[in-house]
């Protein structure tokens, strides 16, 4: 006969997990949600804009001169809507609510909205001051620069929460 305590439970002891502990042991993330949808709510038209915006003055110098002379505003603001993108996708990081919400709303939506019934297009341009931006913005709209955004941003939240999913598994 064996010494050992549990000698006697050979083959009647059967191996058990108790998933409680595991579900308590997830860190809320509900910060990382409120965080990243908020920032893709509000970086992600401000991005936009200065892309939009950006082109525009781009697009009109070269017309206009039928050269290829480069506009350093504009420059500068293609560049730093371009970042911003970039913080709004790395955001999909904290959650992937952010780059999913900004990209299904100021992307995908008025995208196909446009595409679908270009009358609504115009509709939620004339939402907008009339700028230089509100008329980027239309410009972008109706080359389809917006649903494509849109729907990079969606994916690249898409990838997060995926990624994250198989990373808890």
């Amino acid at each position: 006969m064996s010494t050992h305590r549990y000698a006697d439970y050979d083959e009647d002891y059967e191996d058990y997990e108790d998933t409680t502990d595991v579900l308590d042991e997830r860190p809320r993330r509900g910060v990382a949600h409120l965080v990243s949808a908020l920032g893709g709510l509000l970086l992600t038209p401000v991005a936009l804009g200065l892309l939009s915006w950006g082109g525009l003055r781009q697009q009109q110098l070269i017309q206009a001169t039928l050269s290829t002379n480069r506009d350093p505003l504009g420059i500068a603001l293609l560049a730093g809507g371009a970042i911003l993108l970039l913080v709004v996708a790395a955001l999909g990081a904290l959650s992937a609510a952010g780059p999913i919400l900004g990209g299904l709303l100021y992307g995908v939506l008025p995208g196909v909205a446009a595409m679908a019934v270009p009358e609504w297009g115009f509709r939620l341009v004339n939402l907008m001051p009339k700028s230089d931006i509100a008329y980027g913005v239309m410009d972008f709209l109706f080359i389809g620069g917006l649903l494509g955004v849109g729907f990079l941003l969606v994916g690249s939240g898409l990838a997060n929460a995926l990624v994250r999913r198989r990373r808890e598994a």
